[in-house]
């Protein structure tokens, strides 16, 4: 089942989260490469592709796991989570309508 994986910036985390995002990109790779990723990116915190020193409000990533339960045990490992970059994280079912 798709799960999506909500996470919300602290204020002021940019700096966390550049540093750490080798890492985040790496998870998200393996996802990819098993075929279980359907999208994922950042939140500008201004209008902008690339906001600068505003940086971000979140992350937001829809993928495939066995369970809600696994879903939550993988974006609690998330490195984002580990740097203090997320202030909260929500995981919650998804069912996918469009495109079909």
């Amino acid at each position: 089942m798709l799960y999506i994986i909500s996470g919300q910036d602290h204020p002021g985390s940019l700096d966390k989260r550049l540093a750490s995002r080798p890492e985040h990109l790496a998870r998200l790779s393996a996802l990819q490469e098993q075929g279980r990723l359907v999208l994922a990116g950042p939140c500008p915190a201004i209008d902008s592709i690339d906001p600068g020193s505003a940086g971000f409000t979140g992350s937001l990533i829809v993928a495939e796991f066995a369970s809600l339960e696994e879903a939550r045990n993988w974006a609690d490992a998330d490195p984002y989570v580990a740097a203090g970059v997320y202030a909260a994280v929500e995981v919650k079912p998804f069912r996918k309508v469009f495109p079909a």
